[in-house]
């Protein structure tokens, strides 16, 4: 049987929230109203894989909502970027699994579904790498990775994430609804459109 796991990258700083922590914001969930990154945790859950997720640190305000089922993963050098954060997640994970599907941690629009799409195809071609898309094929997240490329997500340094990995792979194309796969929440603009969608979806 395919072995896959889920790493949520949640260490980063949210430099760019204007003093607030993006990760920490509400968001409406079928249970009420819950921090982005337990709303993010519970969907990945729910799929039934390993979840693991990265923290800046063991005491962050961000630990203390999480589930005690999933896996937390400290990123003392988190500063560096998302490369610390992906390091750190498969030293942990270890290589005794078949495959890793990364996800930011800032994407509201991600359903269990999704992420079960994207463990589904990979278990269909558990050798190649494969990425979430918009529905007009726009490359986004989330990234499966094999084993085979685990190697190399250890030696990935800085802010462009496994971008070096991905270079001459190919890469298999998997599209999600919408823009479930684009939709990242980093400022606070972002942050007060996508509620202002949600508000007109809620809308009778």
């Amino acid at each position: 049987m395919t072995a896959i796991a889920i790493l949520l990258l949640a260490a980063g700083a949210s430099r760019r929230m204007q003093g607030r922590d993006k990760l920490m914001e509400m968001v409406p969930t079928p249970d009420g109203a819950l921090p982005l990154i337990r709303a993010r945790c519970d969907v990945a859950q729910a799929t039934g894989l390993a979840t693991y997720v990265t923290l800046p640190a063991p005491d962050h305000p961000r630990a203390a909502v999480l589930d005690t089922s999933v896996t937390p993963i400290h990123v003392p050098d988190a500063a560096e970027g998302m490369a610390a954060s992906i390091r750190a997640g498969i030293r942990e994970i270890g290589t005794d699994i078949d495959g890793v599907m990364i996800v930011p941690a800032d994407m509201p629009d991600l359903t269990t579904a999704d992420l079960s799409t994207m463990a589904a195809a990979f278990i269909a071609a558990p050798d190649h790498i494969h990425r979430a898309t918009s529905a007009d094929g726009t490359m986004g997240h989330p990234v499966v990775f094999p084993s085979r490329c685990f190697n190399a997500l250890l030696h990935i340094q800085g802010d462009a994430g496994a971008r070096s990995v991905l270079r001459g792979e190919e890469i298999l194309p998997h599209p999600l609804p919408g823009t479930h796969a684009l939709t990242d929440l980093d400022t606070p603009e972002a942050w007060a459109s996508w509620r202002a969608t949600q508000d007109q979806t809620d809308a009778p």
